[in-house]
């Protein structure tokens, strides 16, 4: 935060007043660079992680330009657009317009697939001050002529990297290119790969460069740990996470949408109140889990890559990564919906063999390695994965050659990475084999730090 105020920035009084209502006194950096340079007219390039406050730094100065220029709604058409590549994503903006935009007389709608077209094409009938809308259900409505953008004079791409990602660009291009040349442009990604750089260059003029992102990738107030499990264990150390009350509003990242129900499914069954979502999902039913969940009458969303930019929940106390991302920018999306607003949170990454390159690759761009958590009070066994180091081939009857000896054999259990003599993958074993006479005050020593990892755990 800043130690101006928002009415520093030059906002008029009805946003103020809206914002204030709201506790927001202090815009965030990305607010106070953005806003006065918006004010004045200018194109903008921002580059923000999520979490930084950047719809805000769109919505509010061009609320205060459609309010200023007055200009009658013509049928089907829209003053200012914004397109954003999920329907959560274009729900949560249109909500943000409606929050600050309380106190002025403008109307907005939304446009987004997995609906029925017909209430979208009765909004635009009689012509929006602003439309928020995916690409793909806004080409469409373009086709049959429902939308109209010819007279649109902003225009905003929010999470153009993540379009870039879902294969919208080409359907980027072709709405861009039937707006007004004298317009006012925007454009938003957390990433700057070559293709978003030539799309800014194509619709942008001359813009102001605002770059919030941190050279730590993640945000600080995120405690990230990982905790290695065979692939098999991971829903019985998720449900065991679980039983900690502490852990009382938790997102749950997979990869597929099929993992997704499979999760949620078995967290229902033992009790745990949980939703899920994903593509296969209508979006009443996505609304409908993200409602419960925001609400409390859900305490675990189970969630895919393509949901987590769009969900924002206050209060969320932990993300699980069940399955680590493909991608090492989704792993800081995800993250990211805990610990907003200047709170902190947690987020556990559960990591299996496979899945250690995934790991490295998330090390290498957050520019930090992720805390080893010990899994032994969860699952009666540490599995140790020491960094960089390859596993042995399995010989006749599935033992590892090299290294030596049975995986269980007394003596070699280590903790949080160290590597085992032999140079072996640690399994389990029994853990109080290998203990010397006398090792009672030892293992109490163990038991009392099972309870630290516990309570680290739950954040206190």
């Amino acid at each position: 935060m800043t130690d101006k105020t928002f009415a520093d920035l030059g906002l008029a009084e009805p946003l103020t007043r809206a914002l204030a209502d709201q506790n927001y006194i202090h815009p965030t950096p990305i607010q106070a660079q953005s806003i006065p340079a918006l004010l004045e007219g200018r194109d903008l390039l921002g580059l923000a992680q999520t979490g930084t406050g950047k719809t805000a730094a769109f919505t509010l100065p061009m609320l205060q330009h459609l309010s200023e220029k007055f200009e009658k709604r013509q049928p089907k058409q829209a003053r200012a657009l914004i397109l954003a590549p999920t329907r959560e994503l274009v729900v949560q903006i249109a909500k943000s317009i409606e929050t600050y935009g309380r106190n002025l007389k403008l109307r907005h709608t939304s446009i987004f697939g997995g609906v029925n077209q017909f209430r979208q094409v009765r909004a635009m009938s009689g012509g929006v001050d602003v439309l928020v809308a995916t690409p793909g259900r806004l080409l469409d409505l373009m086709n049959q002529k429902h939308v109209d953008l010819r007279r649109t004079s902003f225009l905003v791409l929010d999470e153009a990297d993540r379009m870039l990602d879902m294969g919208f660009v080409r359907d980027v291009q072709k709405i861009v290119g039937t707006l007004p040349k004298e317009r006012q442009s925007l454009l938003f990604s957390a990433t700057m790969p070559k293709t978003i750089e030539h799309l800014a260059a194509e619709i942008l003029n001359d813009p102001v460069r605002v770059e919030v992102t941190p050279e730590v990738v993640t945000v600080d107030k995120i405690d990230q740990r990982v905790m290695h499990v065979d692939g098999k264990k991971k829903r019985e150390l998720l449900a065991k996470l679980l039983d900690d009350a502490d852990l009382s509003r938790v997102i749950v990242f997979t990869r597929t949408k099929h993992c997704a129900n499979r999760v949620s499914e078995q967290l229902e069954k033992s009790g745990v109140q949980t939703e899920a979502i994903h593509g296969n999902k209508s979006q009443g039913a996505r609304q409908r889990a993200l409602d419960n969940f925001r609400n409390g009458k859900a305490r675990v969303l189970v969630a895919t890559d393509i949901a987590a930019r769009g969900i924002d929940v206050a209060d969320i106390t932990h993300v699980i990564n069940y399955e680590l991302p493909n991608e090492p920018e989704s792993y800081v999306h995800r993250i990211g919906r805990t610990a907003r607003a200047g709170r902190s949170g947690i987020a556990l990454s559960f990591c299996d063999n496979a899945e250690r390159g995934h790991l490295r690759s998330i090390e290498r761009l957050t520019k930090r390695p992720l805390t080893v958590v010990d899994t032994t009070e969860w699952l009666g066994e540490q599995i140790v994965v020491p960094a960089g180091e390859p596993r042995a081939p399995r010989g006749a009857g599935g033992q590892r050659k090299a290294g030596g000896g049975n995986r269980n054999q007394p003596g070699k259990q280590r903790r949080f990475g160290g590597k085992p003599k032999g140079g072996q993958e640690v399994r389990g074993g029994n853990p109080n084999a290998g203990r010397k006479p006398g090792g009672q005050k030892q293992g109490q020593r163990n038991q009392d730090g099972a309870k630290q990892s516990r309570r680290h755990i739950a954040g206190a």
